[in-house]
């Protein structure tokens, strides 16, 4: 199996066990002008934005490292182009989640950035 199918394999887990922490699902890899987000989400008020990171191991640190600065910055603008395009009022509650996936284990991690 390649990266690519791992990831999505990965991504499928993601979603069924945010389905069953009562998130609905809305879009699976939403992409636009300033890149991609894994998952878009409504859980409660929120609308969430959730990366999803496998490890098989932790030799290079743990799956939510790999959230850095970069990659939430480019977060926050797909959020922001997401937000602009489907015409969502400004006061519209956001979040930002990773589920963590390491090996057979995984955690949602609420708010993980801001």
């Amino acid at each position: 199996m390649n990266k690519r199918e791992i990831g999505t394999k990965k991504e499928t887990l993601a979603r069924k066990l945010l389905l069953l922490h009562g998130y609905e699902i809305l879009e699976m890899n939403y992409r636009s002008k300033s890149g991609e987000v894994d998952v878009v989400a409504r859980e409660g008020d929120y609308l969430v934005f959730i990366e999803v990171k496998y490890r098989s191991t932790t030799e290079f640190g743990e799956p939510q490292q790999a959230v850095d600065v970069r990659k939430q910055q480019k977060i926050r603008k797909v959020a922001r182009d997401y937000c602009y395009l489907k015409r969502l009022p400004a006061e519209t509650p956001i979040r930002f989640d990773v589920v963590a996936i390491l090996g057979e284990k995984y955690k949602i991690i609420q708010d993980a950035f801001c």
